[in-house]
Protein backbone atom coordinates (compact mmCIF):
# COMPACT_ATOMS: atom_id res chain seq x y z
CA UNK A 1 0.00 0.00 0.00
CA UNK A 2 1.38 3.28 -1.29
CA UNK A 3 2.24 6.06 1.53
CA UNK A 4 -0.24 8.30 0.23
CA UNK A 5 -2.81 5.82 0.94
CA UNK A 6 -2.12 5.10 4.15
CA UNK A 7 -1.77 8.63 5.21
CA UNK A 8 -5.37 9.01 4.01
CA UNK A 9 -6.34 5.97 5.73
CA UNK A 10 -4.44 7.32 9.02
CA UNK A 11 -6.39 10.51 9.00
CA UNK A 12 -10.11 9.02 7.86
CA UNK A 13 -9.91 6.34 10.92
CA UNK A 14 -8.22 8.71 13.56
CA UNK A 15 -11.80 10.60 13.17
CA UNK A 16 -14.24 8.06 13.42
CA UNK A 17 -12.62 5.65 16.35
CA UNK A 18 -9.60 7.88 17.33
CA UNK A 19 -11.47 9.12 20.52
CA UNK A 20 -12.92 5.50 21.70
CA UNK A 21 -9.57 4.02 21.25
CA UNK A 22 -7.50 6.92 23.22
CA UNK A 23 -10.56 7.12 26.59
CA UNK A 24 -10.08 3.29 26.58
CA UNK A 25 -6.05 3.68 26.37
CA UNK A 26 -5.62 6.55 28.31
CA UNK A 27 -9.00 6.78 30.89
CA UNK A 28 -10.10 10.39 29.32
CA UNK A 29 -13.17 11.67 30.89
CA UNK A 30 -16.13 11.65 28.54
CA UNK A 31 -17.16 15.12 29.06
CA UNK A 32 -16.72 18.35 30.59
CA UNK A 33 -17.95 18.99 34.41
CA UNK A 34 -21.65 19.30 35.74
CA UNK A 35 -23.52 22.31 34.29
CA UNK A 36 -23.44 23.77 37.58
CA UNK A 37 -19.59 24.09 37.10
CA UNK A 38 -20.11 25.25 33.42
CA UNK A 39 -22.32 28.18 34.34
CA UNK A 40 -19.76 29.10 37.03
CA UNK A 41 -16.87 28.86 34.89
CA UNK A 42 -18.73 31.05 31.89
CA UNK A 43 -19.27 33.53 35.09
CA UNK A 44 -15.93 33.87 35.36
CA UNK A 45 -14.92 34.58 31.86
CA UNK A 46 -13.97 31.19 30.87
CA UNK A 47 -14.50 29.40 27.95
CA UNK A 48 -16.31 26.84 26.73
CA UNK A 49 -14.73 23.52 25.10
CA UNK A 50 -16.00 24.83 21.77
CA UNK A 51 -13.89 27.70 21.89
CA UNK A 52 -10.72 26.08 23.19
CA UNK A 53 -7.74 26.54 20.93
CA UNK A 54 -6.83 22.82 20.86
CA UNK A 55 -2.98 23.77 18.40
CA UNK A 56 -1.52 26.33 20.69
CA UNK A 57 -0.92 26.34 24.65
CA UNK A 58 -0.93 29.98 24.60
CA UNK A 59 -1.58 32.88 22.34
CA UNK A 60 1.09 33.60 20.16
CA UNK A 61 -0.02 36.40 17.61
CA UNK A 62 2.95 36.14 15.09
CA UNK A 63 2.92 32.51 14.74
CA UNK A 64 -1.26 32.22 14.88
CA UNK A 65 -0.85 34.72 11.58
CA UNK A 66 1.74 32.50 10.20
CA UNK A 67 -0.35 29.70 10.09
CA UNK A 68 -3.13 31.09 8.39
CA UNK A 69 -0.63 32.42 5.82
CA UNK A 70 0.45 28.83 4.92
CA UNK A 71 -3.35 26.83 5.84
CA UNK A 72 -5.06 29.35 3.78
CA UNK A 73 -3.36 31.44 0.94
CA UNK A 74 -0.23 28.93 0.83
CA UNK A 75 2.20 32.04 1.60
CA UNK A 76 5.25 30.22 3.45
CA UNK A 77 6.69 33.56 4.28
CA UNK A 78 5.49 35.00 7.77
CA UNK A 79 6.83 31.81 9.38
CA UNK A 80 10.08 31.94 7.04
CA UNK A 81 10.42 35.61 8.81
CA UNK A 82 9.36 33.78 12.40
CA UNK A 83 11.70 30.67 12.18
CA UNK A 84 14.41 33.24 10.87
CA UNK A 85 13.88 35.37 14.59
CA UNK A 86 14.10 32.67 16.67
CA UNK A 87 17.53 31.78 15.14
CA UNK A 88 18.92 35.05 15.29
CA UNK A 89 17.90 35.45 18.56
CA UNK A 90 19.16 32.29 19.83
CA UNK A 91 15.54 31.42 21.01
CA UNK A 92 16.26 27.49 20.59
CA UNK A 93 13.02 26.57 22.79
CA UNK A 94 11.23 29.10 20.53
CA UNK A 95 12.38 27.65 17.98
CA UNK A 96 11.99 23.96 18.67
CA UNK A 97 8.16 24.91 19.31
CA UNK A 98 7.73 26.67 16.07
CA UNK A 99 9.29 23.97 14.30
CA UNK A 100 7.32 21.46 15.49
CA UNK A 101 4.09 23.71 15.32
CA UNK A 102 5.08 24.05 11.47
CA UNK A 103 5.99 20.52 10.94
CA UNK A 104 2.65 19.05 12.08
CA UNK A 105 0.61 21.33 9.54
CA UNK A 106 3.09 20.72 6.68
CA UNK A 107 2.37 16.70 7.39
CA UNK A 108 -0.74 17.17 7.62
CA UNK A 109 -1.69 19.07 4.90
CA UNK A 110 -0.19 19.14 1.25
CA UNK A 111 2.69 20.58 2.16
CA UNK A 112 3.09 22.98 -0.72
CA UNK A 113 3.64 25.59 1.08
CA UNK A 114 7.06 24.03 2.21
CA UNK A 115 7.80 22.96 -1.14
CA UNK A 116 7.55 26.63 -2.30
CA UNK A 117 9.62 27.64 0.61
CA UNK A 118 12.40 25.15 0.00
CA UNK A 119 12.62 26.29 -3.64
CA UNK A 120 13.02 29.68 -3.10
CA UNK A 121 15.63 29.22 -0.29
CA UNK A 122 17.18 26.11 -0.82
CA UNK A 123 19.98 26.44 2.09
CA UNK A 124 17.29 28.38 4.15
CA UNK A 125 18.47 26.36 7.96
CA UNK A 126 15.03 27.54 8.70
CA UNK A 127 13.33 25.13 6.19
CA UNK A 128 15.50 22.47 6.44
CA UNK A 129 14.80 22.43 10.26
CA UNK A 130 10.69 22.79 9.37
CA UNK A 131 11.49 19.75 7.19
CA UNK A 132 13.15 17.49 9.24
CA UNK A 133 10.23 18.22 11.67
CA UNK A 134 7.61 17.59 9.32
CA UNK A 135 9.01 14.71 8.17
CA UNK A 136 8.78 12.80 11.73
CA UNK A 137 5.51 14.30 12.09
CA UNK A 138 4.20 12.49 8.65
CA UNK A 139 5.46 9.16 9.60
CA UNK A 140 3.76 9.42 13.37
CA UNK A 141 0.52 10.29 11.36
CA UNK A 142 1.21 6.76 9.08
CA UNK A 143 1.33 4.96 12.22
CA UNK A 144 -0.96 6.09 14.51
CA UNK A 145 -1.61 6.13 18.03
CA UNK A 146 -2.74 3.00 18.84
CA UNK A 147 -0.81 0.51 20.55
CA UNK A 148 1.78 -1.55 18.48
CA UNK A 149 -0.23 -4.99 18.68
CA UNK A 150 -3.21 -2.89 17.55
CA UNK A 151 -1.28 -0.92 14.76
CA UNK A 152 -1.54 -2.93 10.98
CA UNK A 153 1.20 -3.83 8.91
CA UNK A 154 -0.07 -0.90 6.75
CA UNK A 155 0.19 1.49 9.28
CA UNK A 156 4.06 0.27 9.93
CA UNK A 157 5.16 0.45 6.65
CA UNK A 158 4.29 4.11 5.81
CA UNK A 159 5.99 4.30 9.14
CA UNK A 160 9.08 2.79 8.92
CA UNK A 161 9.14 3.88 4.64
CA UNK A 162 8.74 7.68 5.73
CA UNK A 163 10.90 8.15 8.90
CA UNK A 164 14.60 6.92 7.77
CA UNK A 165 14.10 10.11 5.90
CA UNK A 166 14.35 12.00 8.87
CA UNK A 167 17.76 11.18 9.72
CA UNK A 168 19.45 12.94 6.51
CA UNK A 169 17.09 16.08 6.77
CA UNK A 170 18.19 16.13 10.42
CA UNK A 171 21.65 16.18 9.23
CA UNK A 172 21.21 18.40 6.62
CA UNK A 173 19.45 20.62 8.91
CA UNK A 174 22.26 20.39 11.75
CA UNK A 175 24.93 21.27 9.36
CA UNK A 176 23.08 24.35 7.52
CA UNK A 177 23.17 25.90 11.59
CA UNK A 178 25.66 24.04 13.43
CA UNK A 179 24.44 25.68 16.50
CA UNK A 180 20.87 24.97 16.80
CA UNK A 181 20.31 22.30 18.59
CA UNK A 182 16.64 21.89 17.00
CA UNK A 183 17.40 19.20 14.53
CA UNK A 184 18.43 16.82 17.54
CA UNK A 185 15.21 17.78 19.29
CA UNK A 186 13.38 16.34 16.32
CA UNK A 187 15.78 13.20 16.05
CA UNK A 188 14.73 12.41 19.76
CA UNK A 189 11.13 11.29 17.59
CA UNK A 190 13.41 9.58 15.21
CA UNK A 191 15.00 7.17 18.00
CA UNK A 192 11.67 6.78 19.80
CA UNK A 193 10.23 5.27 16.50
CA UNK A 194 13.97 3.33 15.19
CA UNK A 195 14.71 1.88 18.26
CA UNK A 196 18.07 3.85 18.59
CA UNK A 197 20.44 2.15 21.07
CA UNK A 198 21.18 3.74 24.47
CA UNK A 199 24.71 4.70 23.06
CA UNK A 200 23.63 6.47 20.33
CA UNK A 201 20.55 8.18 22.40
CA UNK A 202 23.27 9.56 24.90
CA UNK A 203 24.87 11.33 21.54
CA UNK A 204 22.21 12.77 20.21
CA UNK A 205 21.44 14.02 23.92
CA UNK A 206 25.07 15.70 24.15
CA UNK A 207 24.65 17.41 20.86
CA UNK A 208 22.00 19.43 22.40
CA UNK A 209 23.20 19.87 26.04
CA UNK A 210 26.57 21.08 24.26
CA UNK A 211 24.12 23.70 22.98
CA UNK A 212 21.32 24.05 25.20
CA UNK A 213 21.89 22.45 28.50
CA UNK A 214 18.64 23.43 30.08
CA UNK A 215 15.93 22.99 26.49
CA UNK A 216 12.48 22.16 28.19
CA UNK A 217 11.20 20.64 25.14
CA UNK A 218 14.29 18.06 24.12
CA UNK A 219 14.19 17.20 28.26
CA UNK A 220 10.54 16.58 27.90
CA UNK A 221 11.07 14.35 24.21
CA UNK A 222 13.94 12.83 25.90
CA UNK A 223 11.94 11.93 28.79
CA UNK A 224 9.80 9.63 26.37
CA UNK A 225 12.82 7.62 25.32
CA UNK A 226 13.65 6.93 28.48
CA UNK A 227 9.97 5.96 30.20
CA UNK A 228 8.90 2.23 30.31
CA UNK A 229 6.94 2.02 27.32
CA UNK A 230 9.94 3.12 25.18
CA UNK A 231 13.70 2.57 25.63
CA UNK A 232 14.21 2.88 29.46
CA UNK A 233 12.29 2.06 32.45
CA UNK A 234 10.29 4.30 35.58
CA UNK A 235 13.37 3.89 37.34
CA UNK A 236 15.19 5.89 34.26
CA UNK A 237 12.61 7.72 33.75
CA UNK A 238 12.55 9.05 37.04
CA UNK A 239 16.28 9.83 37.48
CA UNK A 240 16.79 11.15 34.12
CA UNK A 241 13.99 13.80 35.19
CA UNK A 242 15.22 14.54 38.53
CA UNK A 243 19.33 15.18 37.38
CA UNK A 244 17.38 17.70 35.13
CA UNK A 245 15.20 19.47 38.05
CA UNK A 246 17.79 19.63 40.56
CA UNK A 247 20.87 21.00 38.01
CA UNK A 248 18.60 23.62 36.23
CA UNK A 249 18.19 27.24 38.01
CA UNK A 250 15.31 28.28 39.01
CA UNK A 251 12.90 29.19 36.56
CA UNK A 252 14.47 26.69 33.46
CA UNK A 253 10.84 25.31 34.12
CA UNK A 254 12.42 21.87 34.28
CA UNK A 255 10.89 21.16 37.92
CA UNK A 256 8.18 20.11 35.69
CA UNK A 257 9.80 16.99 34.66
CA UNK A 258 9.38 14.95 37.40
CA UNK A 259 5.78 15.35 37.50
CA UNK A 260 5.66 14.32 33.81
CA UNK A 261 7.61 11.06 34.94
CA UNK A 262 5.27 10.36 37.14
CA UNK A 263 2.31 10.56 35.21
CA UNK A 264 3.92 8.29 32.34
CA UNK A 265 3.80 5.62 34.77
CA UNK A 266 1.20 5.71 37.57
CA UNK A 267 -1.38 8.03 36.01
CA UNK A 268 -3.66 5.34 33.92
CA UNK A 269 -3.86 3.35 37.85
CA UNK A 270 -3.64 6.40 40.08
CA UNK A 271 -6.24 6.62 42.66
CA UNK A 272 -7.29 10.01 43.85
CA UNK A 273 -5.52 9.65 47.74
CA UNK A 274 -1.97 8.53 45.30
CA UNK A 275 -2.31 12.44 43.99
CA UNK A 276 -2.27 13.74 47.09
CA UNK A 277 1.05 11.50 48.97
CA UNK A 278 3.47 14.07 49.90
CA UNK A 279 6.21 13.22 48.05
CA UNK A 280 3.91 14.50 44.73
CA UNK A 281 2.77 17.28 46.76
CA UNK A 282 6.43 18.20 47.12
CA UNK A 283 6.77 18.11 43.11
CA UNK A 284 4.19 20.01 42.69
CA UNK A 285 5.09 22.63 45.34
CA UNK A 286 8.93 22.51 43.56
CA UNK A 287 7.26 23.44 40.10
CA UNK A 288 5.39 25.86 41.44
CA UNK A 289 8.38 27.56 42.63
CA UNK A 290 10.02 27.04 39.46
CA UNK A 291 6.96 29.41 37.64
CA UNK A 292 7.37 31.70 40.00
CA UNK A 293 10.36 32.19 38.99
CA UNK A 294 10.57 31.99 35.18
CA UNK A 295 10.24 35.35 33.06
CA UNK A 296 6.69 36.20 32.05
CA UNK A 297 7.95 35.80 28.14
CA UNK A 298 9.59 32.15 28.52
CA UNK A 299 7.80 29.95 25.65
CA UNK A 300 7.64 27.24 28.05
CA UNK A 301 5.39 28.69 31.10
CA UNK A 302 1.58 28.26 29.78
CA UNK A 303 2.51 24.77 29.38
CA UNK A 304 3.91 24.35 33.06
CA UNK A 305 0.70 25.88 33.46
CA UNK A 306 -1.47 23.78 31.94
CA UNK A 307 0.54 21.20 33.90
CA UNK A 308 0.39 22.59 37.48
CA UNK A 309 -3.27 23.06 36.87
CA UNK A 310 -4.28 19.44 35.97
CA UNK A 311 -2.17 18.14 39.03
CA UNK A 312 -3.30 20.95 41.83
CA UNK A 313 -6.76 19.84 40.43
CA UNK A 314 -6.15 16.44 41.22
CA UNK A 315 -4.63 16.91 44.66
CA UNK A 316 -7.90 19.24 45.51
CA UNK A 317 -5.83 22.17 45.61
CA UNK A 318 -8.71 23.83 43.84
CA UNK A 319 -7.77 27.72 44.51
CA UNK A 320 -4.59 27.35 43.07
CA UNK A 321 -5.26 25.24 40.17
CA UNK A 322 -7.77 27.92 39.01
CA UNK A 323 -5.20 30.58 39.24
CA UNK A 324 -3.24 28.79 36.88
CA UNK A 325 -6.28 27.72 34.33
CA UNK A 326 -7.38 31.84 34.92
CA UNK A 327 -4.08 32.53 32.96
CA UNK A 328 -4.53 29.87 30.23
CA UNK A 329 -7.73 29.26 29.43
CA UNK A 330 -8.44 29.43 25.90
CA UNK A 331 -5.65 27.21 24.30
CA UNK A 332 -5.11 23.72 25.61
CA UNK A 333 -2.67 22.86 22.87
CA UNK A 334 -1.19 21.46 25.64
CA UNK A 335 0.00 18.35 27.86
CA UNK A 336 -1.67 16.39 29.60
CA UNK A 337 -5.09 17.40 27.71
CA UNK A 338 -2.90 16.96 24.28
CA UNK A 339 -2.62 13.21 25.40
CA UNK A 340 -6.30 12.62 24.65
CA UNK A 341 -8.07 13.26 21.26
CA UNK A 342 -10.65 15.53 22.58
CA UNK A 343 -8.12 17.75 24.83
CA UNK A 344 -10.63 20.62 25.05
CA UNK A 345 -13.43 18.41 26.59
CA UNK A 346 -10.77 16.95 29.22
CA UNK A 347 -9.14 20.16 29.94
CA UNK A 348 -12.85 21.49 30.33
CA UNK A 349 -13.50 18.33 32.90
CA UNK A 350 -11.16 19.23 34.97
CA UNK A 351 -11.24 23.40 35.20
CA UNK A 352 -14.67 23.01 35.83
CA UNK A 353 -14.09 20.87 38.81
CA UNK A 354 -11.23 23.43 40.09
CA UNK A 355 -14.02 25.90 39.84
CA UNK A 356 -16.72 23.77 41.82
CA UNK A 357 -14.19 23.18 44.41
CA UNK A 358 -13.14 26.62 44.78
CA UNK A 359 -16.55 27.53 45.21
CA UNK A 360 -16.42 29.63 41.61
CA UNK A 361 -14.61 32.03 42.75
Amino acid sequence: MSVEITRAIVIAVAVAVGLVVYRRIMGAPESGGSARAEREARALGLLPASRQNTMLAAPDPELERALVAVSARGDWEPAARLMAATRERRDWSRRSWYASVLGDVAAEGDGVWLEAWEAALPQDPDAAVVRASSTVSLAWLLRGGAWAKDTSAERFAGFFEVLPRSRGEVARAAELCPEDPTPYVIEISTALGLNYPHKKMHRIWQEITDRAPHHPGAHRSALQYWCAKWHGSEELAVRFARVAADSAPPGALLRTLPLRAWWEHHDDKAKARDYRAPELVALVDAALADVAAARPDHPDLPGARHLLAFFLTRQGRFEAALEQFRLVDGYVGAFPWGSYPDPAAVYCHWRDKAVRGAGGR
